[in-house]
């Protein structure tokens, strides 16, 4: 080990790179590397980045135990077994959660989650993706003793509330780790697997609370909590044997390590074609270096990275404004728009479904569509589907209009599950910088809980019978909402596709208007 590396085990440091900038024979490396990434189209890039490609899901699939315990919370306010348990009498054999433990039951764990993404920046840029996230998943395991074995709603909130702190981590360094160790062409598809894995813990969470739905006792709850304990110690072993990102190595001078990885991450990779690949990523690294040394939160608000960091805060924060908490709160949704309960957990299966079918389509129209054109285009579907509900639960209500809210409900979930939240993971990865990537990703995510944990309230007001009874009218308020955010990006979410993050930097040094980041040329030998 070299005495930098030894170093680093210590304390952090900061290397200059700027011999690349300086050597031709390493500048072409650069060139030529990056001049690779930019002819690859997305199945070539795949099959020479076999093993990116598996990294890069296995460490997004981490969110699915947020995911899982996210909807599983959703789904336990319409469990009759836990209503009886814990809710209050509504009337002969009605028993229903209050909306504030309703409220604090969803918010609890988001609350963790802020905690967490604050955490993980830090501690991603002193210990790297690999350790935070598998620390991550050591809490994970400990934390759900505490949701399992609680007995009233305010142990169950405390439980959340710690289970949320390692989601934090893994929000956080997910899309980050899966956009640095694949190429250009893959990193849409990648990142977009995050939003898979929410629907694959949905799934699970929808067929769990199916199949013990019709329980009357404990175990209609706490055999869906323990299925939790599945996920972190499979993951735990598998991240063990991850490489790290070479992008990480590289900021902290471990060459030989970031020389290994980019090795491991590709198939058959020459010793040429890695040095190559190192040189393009030192370049990178220097050309940021030159704005500043050593990461602090306070540099997400200097320079160009104020705009990238507010875009990332807003195209996380819209998450929560364009009828997502519908899904989220799905199963409640179609009882309260009168959907018997056995057929609301029955539709609710067949939604996360949907959603999965969705989050695959997403990798077609990512390869196919411009980042924004998904975006947009998507949605402005859902605005027009967030109205139609609101103007079907106006109506006078029979039969029909009850089903046709319950299908809308579930057509908006498809289609923010095949586009905008998908694409919104590949933004935000690629917007923030390399050197301040997980401070960015952890301050984006913070903005979603920010916004998340009033919403939830809101949505749950809503919907509860003991609150607004709202049913499908909100339709209008998230349908409001969201044309907020469809004007908020049109004019400041800028085009990322096919660029490489020096031409990023560049675009966003030279403070270009978003509309035109598409249309403007950088020169392949541009550092400033």
């Amino acid at each position: 080990m070299s005495d930098v590396e030894k170093k680093d085990d210590l304390h952090p440091v900061d290397v200059s790179h700027d011999e690349v900038l300086a050597n031709p024979d390493l500048m072409n490396d650069a060139l030529d590397a990056e001049a690779l990434e930019h002819q690859m189209g997305t199945w070539e890039a795949a099959k020479a980045n076999p093993m990116a490609c598996f990294w890069a899901f296995i460490m997004c699939f981490t969110i699915v135990m947020e995911s899982f315990d996210m909807f599983l919370n959703t789904n336990f306010v319409a469990l009759a077994a836990f209503q009886k348990h814990f809710g209050v009498q509504t009337g002969p054999d009605a028993y229903t959660i209050p909306t504030r433990w309703q409220s604090a039951l969803f918010q609890s764990g988001q609350c963790g989650a802020f905690i967490g993404v604050f955490l993980a920046g830090p501690i991603t840029n002193r210990i790297g993706y690999r350790w935070t996230t598998i620390l991550g998943l050591m809490i994970m395991n400990a934390t759900i003793f505490i949701s399992f074995f609680g007995d009233s709603l305010t142990v169950l909130v405390i439980g959340q509330a710690f289970e949320g702190i390692p989601w934090g981590f893994f929000i956080a360094n997910s899309p980050a780790y899966a956009s640095e160790v694949v190429p250009i062409p893959l990193r849409a598809a990648t990142t977009a697997t995050l939003q898979m894995s929410w629907s694959i813990g949905s799934i699970i969470v929808a067929g769990a609370s199916y199949a013990y739905n019709n329980r009357s006792d404990e175990w209609a709850w706490r055999v869906p909590l323990a299925l939790q304990w599945i996920f972190p110690t499979p993951l735990l072993v598998l991240i063990f044997f991850c490489p790290e990102s070479p992008w990480w190595l590289i900021r902290r001078g471990r060459k030989a390590e970031a020389l290994r990885s980019i090795k491991r991450l590709g198939s058959n990779v020459s010793e040429d074609s890695a040095q190559k690949s190192l040189a393009m990523i030192e370049r990178t690294i220097e050309i940021e270096a030159q704005l500043g040394k050593a990461p602090t939160f306070m540099d997400l608000l200097k320079g160009s990275d104020r705009r990238r960091t507010i875009i990332t805060c807003l195209v996380y924060a819209s998450q929560n404004f364009a009828g997502n908490l519908i899904a989220n709160q799905a199963t409640y949704f179609f009882e309260q728009a009168g959907m018997s309960s056995a057929f609301s957990f029955q539709l609710n299966l067949i939604t996360t479904c949907l959603q999965f079918v969705a989050n695959a389509g997403s990798w077609f129209l990512t390869a196919w569509f411009c980042r924004r054109t998904v975006y947009l285009y998507g949605l402005s579907a859902n605005i027009v589907f967030l109205f139609l509900l609101g103007i079907c639960a106006s109506v006078p209500q029979n039969h029909h209009t009850n089903y046709a809210q319950a299908c809308l409900g579930v057509i908006i979930s498809f289609v923010y599950a095949g586009s905008q939240g998908p694409i919104s993971y590949t933004i935000i990865s690629e917007t923030s910088s390399i050197r301040l990537r997980p401070l960015s990703t952890a301050v984006g995510r913070a903005a979603y809980y920010i916004t998340e944990i009033p919403m939830i309230y809101l949505s749950s007001r809503m919907l509860n019978t003991t609150g607004w009874n709202l049913a499908g009218k909100c339709g209008y308020v998230w349908g409001g909402t969201a044309v907020v955010c469809w004007i908020t990006a049109y004019f400041f979410l800028p085009e990322l596709k096919h660029r490489s993050y020096r031409e990023s930097d560049i675009l966003f040094n030279r403070k270009v208007s978003a509309r035109k980041f598409k249309s403007t040329v950088i020169d392949a030998r541009d550092n400033e």
